[in-house]
This record gives C-alpha cells, sequence and structure tokens, in this order.
C-alpha cells in the first residue's frame, strides 16, 4: 500500500481515486473546485488538501487528472504547485489527456528535483473509471513504470509502457483518431440505413458479427439510433483532444484528412448546441 494524492476530481478522477482508497491505500485529494474534494472525502474517507502542493507533500505517488496541459501545469509548477513539494524518489503520473509536449516539459522537470514523472493518459470514458476498467498508455522511465505500475491497476484492466517521455500521450493521440473515424463511420451507416428504410437494428444485429463490428457499435448504436446523445464522452472534450492531435500532426508532417474533417463535424454539432452530447452525436448533424 502506498500513500498518494489524487489531484483532480471530474468525471474520470472521482471514480480513480475512490477506486485507490478501496484498494487500501491511504489518498489524499485535491480539486480546484473544493465542494468536489470535501464530498469525495464524505463518501470515501481519506484527507482533503487546499492545494496541489500540499496534497502532493510526503506522498509516494501523486496522480493527476486535469482538463488540458495549462491545468496541469497549474497543479505542477504553478504557485502551490505540486513538485514543490515532492521529494527525491517520489512518483508523478499524469492521467490527463494533454500534449506531448508538456509530458516532456513536466518530464524533465521532474528528474531536475529527483523524482519520477510518468505520463499515462487513459481510455475507456466514465464507465471504464468507474468500473476500475479503464486502459492506461504509459510514456516514460522503465523503472518508473514498474514501480507505478501496481498501483495503477487498481482502476485499470490494462496498462502498458509504450516508450520514452510522450509516448503515452502520443497513443492517447492514436486512440483518439481512431475513435473519430469510427464514430462518423457508424454515424453514416446509421443515416444511411434509416433513408433506405432498413430495420437498424436487424442490420447491426447481423454486419456486428462481421468485419464491421466495434466497440462504437457494440455500445452506441441503439442510443444513437434512438436519438439520445447523453451516454459518454463530450463533444468539447473530443474537440479539445483533436486539437491536441492536429497541433502534433503539424509539428510531426502527418497527414489526418478525415480527423480534421471530423473535428468540423464535432464544430457543427457544438453550433447545434450539443457542446455537452457524447461523441456519437455525429448522427445528429446527418440528420438536422
Amino acid at each position: 500500500m502506498v500513500k498518494a494524492a489524487f489531484l483532480g476530481l471530474g468525471v474520470m478522477g472521482y471514480p480513480m481515486a475512490r477506486h485507490l482508497k478501496a484498494k487500501g491505500h491511504d489518498v489524499t485529494v485535491y480539486n480546484r473546485t473544493r465542494a468536489k474534494a470535501e464530498k469525495w472525502v464524505a463518501d470515501n474517507g481519506g484527507r482533503l488538501a487546499a492545494t496541489p502542493r500540499e496534497a502532493a507533500a510526503g506522498q509516494d505517488v501523486v496522480f493527476a487528472c486535469v482538463g488540458n496541459d495549462n491545468d496541469l501545469r497549474q497543479v505542477t509548477l504553478g504557485p502551490d504547485g505540486a513538485f514543490d513539494a515532492m521529494g527525491a524518489g517520489a512518483l508523478f503520473v499524469d492521467h490527463t489527456t494533454a500534449s506531448a509536449g508538456i509530458a516532456r516539459e513536466l518530464h524533465t522537470a521532474a528528474q531536475g528535483r529527483g523524482f519520477d514523472f510518468l505520463d499515462a493518459p487513459v481510455s475507456g470514458g466514465q464507465a471504464g473509471a468507474e468500473n476500475g476498467q479503464l486502459t492506461v498508455m504509459v510514456g516514460g522511465d522503465p523503472a518508473a513504470f514498474d514501480r507505478a505500475h501496481p498501483t495503477i491497476m487498481a482502476f485499470a484492466k490494462a496498462a502498458r509502457l509504450l516508450g520514452p517521455s510522450g509516448s503515452g500521450q502520443l497513443a492517447k493521440m492514436m486512440n483518439q483518431i481512431c475513435i473519430a473515424g469510427v464514430v462518423q463511420g457508424l454515424a453514416e451507416a446509421i443515416h444511411f440505413g434509416k433513408r433506405a428504410g432498413m430495420d437498424i437494428e436487424a442490420v447491426i444485429e447481423v454486419i456486428s458479427k462481421g468485419a464491421a463490428q466495434s466497440w462504437q457499435m457494440e455500445n452506441r448504436y441503439k442510443t444513437m439510433n434512438a436519438g439520445k446523445f447523453d451516454f459518454g464522452f463530450a463533444v468539447d472534450w473530443m474537440r479539445k483532444d483533436l486539437s491536441i492531435v492536429l497541433d502534433e500532426a503539424r509539428d510531426n508532417g502527418a497527414r489526418l484528412p478525415l480527423t480534421a474533417l471530423v473535428d468540423q463535424f464535432y464544430a457543427d454539432v457544438q453550433a447545434m448546441g450539443g457542446e455537452r452530447w457524447d461523441t456519437s452525436s455525429l448522427l445528429a448533424r446527418l440528420e438536422r
């Protein structure tokens, strides 16, 4: 069992921290909105910290899951940031979906202070976090990963080191590229089938047993067909992730025409008022 802090108690961080506590770890939490941290402590026990620095002091491992690069920089290097309190030999594990650049920046900063940093974004959505079934993509040093792995598995079904610092974030970008294309294809298929007068339930039952099968098809086609879009990852969050992808592609020369197009389709969904709809709402754009 380890002494751990968790920074950021949003829809992902709240249950992830809960799984750590349930596994017997000594958990201190920090959240920018204090009321959320107070509720977490009331629900789960543990301790509440007023700042990231206070949360990180004396911990073996500090986890973070915040919104974006700026939020991450604030809780690590900002005033009262966690890095100022972390001792030699400690470990910072970042589950934020952020840029590879900030992962490398924070890895270097952590090494200069005598502790380790892993970029470890997750896939599996809110349901995966609630059920302790996340997939974790990790970048960093092998020894640090080996130390972190048993604790990460408190809320994960799989975690793998994919390369040096930044590799976890690059893997998450690949994950989001795949999702964007698959969801658009599924939306178009359902839209096409409706226009053609097909029984969508019957068709999906058949084609989901063949080469067209995907997680999105298995888990989203029913709600998409019903015109319900409040069951998963929000469009605002997906656009944030795709902006990171497209920035990285501009830097490394990758050509991502489909990803860029789907990003613009999500912009259309936002303009329709669907900022908080889930990513399957690409269908709503086709049917407006």
